[in-house]
């Protein structure tokens, strides 16, 4: 028991320890902006730093309980901003191998010369499909105004999520004052996400120098046992029940970073979504939740987008006069069942929805529907404020304008329950929502 105190005290400190403010003069050598990501099986994890200054040693040390009984290391690549200071970080990778399912590791990261982190932990992901699975997903967080930055703190650190998901928009923007708004971001952002994966896509709000800091500095998995890089535009991984797809809405927008981005992503989407759908794939994962950060709908009056053409229509059907790589009626015909989007900085629910058709649904619960159901959660809280609604949508379930987040617990292969959860309401849960499937795969109309 005294051990266990001892430990639990260590513990404390260190998390009051790790949240440090970001200096220009940094301890020589000092891990920070320390993050977790999923590997592509549950055996692993990824352990993603940064160092101000070139360090070449990545290491991480881990074990259960009270002893760091393995030991890793990995890669550092170096990270330029293209900024007038032409400033330059050093980004570690250390992949974790033959972690046990569902056990709790201790871990830090650093190097025997130049110091360690502060001790976190983490819990290795259960290698079947059998258990409730945990998320908190939002988008547009700032460094300024992060409204819901404690709440996600205080509620992932008494471990209710098993991970995140973030649709998109951090910092506001990572490249600003030579990157060090995203240092500073990705600081404020460890007490979570040094704890449990915290899984992104990227929104407008990275895009800066062909997105170099948000490529650089996440670690999401690709397809080819590689991390980072490009597979952080778009990837999948398999978590419990669940086969989460993440992709990149903004190749529809900033063509001028190539064009290829867009068939090049399409095409992996069609695969990833036709082999999730093979019998014996779905049987594990049914459910198929996918997250980018422009929405298909929306009904806020202050975004063209919404105003006149219902939501972002490139994305929804397809590139202008070419008409390809829309992602709604790919989505529906494999089957996709919640679609999580983002950038406006609202929270809205819709019906089942295809082709601007109401489908079917009921308050409360959603049982069967005939369409995906769609979600917008960009309130999380971020320089450029709320932003309003205008008129409801004949799709339109449920509108909030509050600061907060979505919480949502997979609970089996039939049921999820998804709530909205209101920061400026002090945690008060304003929306709520049970999505029940006795089956999953495409929808009527395919």
């Amino acid at each position: 028991m005294a051990l266990l105190s001892g430990v639990l005290l260590v513990i404390f400190c260190n998390i009051v320890l790790s949240r440090t403010i970001l200096s220009d003069d940094p301890i020589f050598g000092q891990p920070e902006q320390i993050h977790l990501s999923y590997g592509l099986d549950p055996t692993l994890m990824v352990v993603t730093w940064v160092t101000l200054n070139e360090i070449n040693d990545s290491v991480v040390e881990y074990g259960q309980i009270d002893m760091f009984d393995k030991r890793a290391t990995g890669n550092v690549s170096i990270f330029q901003d293209n900024g007038t200071e032409q400033r330059r970080e050093y980004i570690h990778r250390v992949v974790l191998y033959d972690l046990i399912p569902g056990q709790k590791y201790f871990y830090h990261c650093g190097s025997d010369d130049y110091g360690w982190s502060p001790l976190f932990w983490f819990t290795a992901m259960r290698n079947d499909s059998n258990f409730t699975v945990r998320m908190a997903i939002y988008g547009d967080m700032g460094k300024d105004n992060a409204q819901s930055m404690a709440r996600l703190q205080e509620e992932t650190e008494l471990g209710h999520f098993d991970l995140i998901l973030h649709v998109g928009d951090m910092a506001y923007d990572m490249n600003d004052d030579n990157a060090r708004f995203g240092d500073q971001y990705m600081n404020s952002i460890e007490s979570i996400a040094a704890y449990i994966p915290y899984m992104t896509c990227p929104g407008n709000h990275e895009n800066a120098y062909n997105f170099s800091q948000y490529v650089a500095k996440f670690s999401m998995p690709s397809s080819f046992n590689t991390y980072g890089g490009d597979s952080n535009h778009f990837y999948s991984f398999n978590v419990g029940p669940v086969h989460v797809v993440s992709f990149s809405t903004e190749f529809y927008y900033y063509l001028q970073y190539g064009f290829e981005q867009i068939g090049n992503q399409y095409k992996w989407l069609e695969e990833d979504l036709k082999n999730a759908n093979r019998p014996e794939n779905r049987a594990k994962q049914p459910w198929i939740i996918t997250m980018g950060h422009r929405p298909m709908y929306c009904s806020n009056n202050n975004d063209d987008e919404c105003l006149f053409t219902d939501g972002y229509i490139f994305v929804r059907i397809g590139l202008p006069f070419i008409q390809e790589y829309g992602l709604e009626t790919l989505f529906a015909q494999y089957g996709v069942d919640v679609e999580f989007w983002a950038h406006e900085h609202s929270y809205e629910r819709l019906w089942p929805v295809y082709n601007e058709t109401v489908r079917n649904g009921t308050e409360g619960a959603y049982i069967d529907p005939d369409a995906p159901v769609h979600i917008v959660t960009g309130s999380a809280g971020c320089g450029e404020r709320h932003d309003p609604f205008g008129v409801p949508r004949p799709w339109t379930a449920f509108q909030n304008n509050d600061y907060g987040y979505t919480r949502m617990n997979v609970h089996n292969t039939t049921h999820l329950y998804l709530e909205q959860v209101s920061d400026d309401q002090h945690g008060k849960v304003v929306d709520s929502m049970w999505l029940i499937k006795s089956k999953h795969g495409p929808y009527s109309y395919f």
